[in-house]
């Protein structure tokens, strides 16, 4: 006959369960870590610069010099100019690369690019940043017209 009491108390099989479990457990995770460094799950998606851009206006404002005060190059073709006016922003079209220092005028004959907007004073002017894949935009900078 068996013995009740020696049934309620063995637990010889609970550990070898346990343990089972847990290297299943351990498995399944580190299978799903490898798949989505191969698979490429989350991608790589471009940052935006860390760049300080100095606004300086004119007396009357009829034009603003965005100079490029610090930071990495940048590609200009991926920063638009934008502000309060209705229509397309103001693309950088003809210059390949901004580096520390280098100055970027817009005034009202569209020298920076195809931009011939009037910003009036308490506009807002805005520098965003768009990635080369497209993907990704942020403004980066923006000031207030006197």
């Amino acid at each position: 006959m068996m013995d009740l009491k020696q049934l309620f108390t063995d637990d010889n099989a609970v550990s070898p369960v346990i343990g089972v479990i847990l290297m299943v457990a351990i498995t399944v995770i580190l299978a799903a870590v490898i798949g989505a460094f191969v698979l490429n799950i989350g991608g790589n998606q471009e940052t935006a610069p860390q760049n300080q851009f100095d606004f300086e206006y004119s007396n009357n404002s009829d034009h603003v010099i965005v100079s490029h005060g610090g930071g990495g190059t940048l590609d200009a073709t991926q920063l638009d100019l934008s502000g309060a006016w209705t229509g397309s922003d103001c693309g950088v079209v003809e210059l390949s690369g901004l580096g520390a220092g280098d100055v970027v005028v817009n005034n009202s004959t569209g020298s920076w690019g195809p931009c011939s907007h009037d910003a009036s004073s308490g506009d807002t002017l805005e520098i965003t940043w768009t990635s080369s894949s497209g993907d990704t935009s942020q403004i980066i900078t923006d000031s207030t017209v006197p």
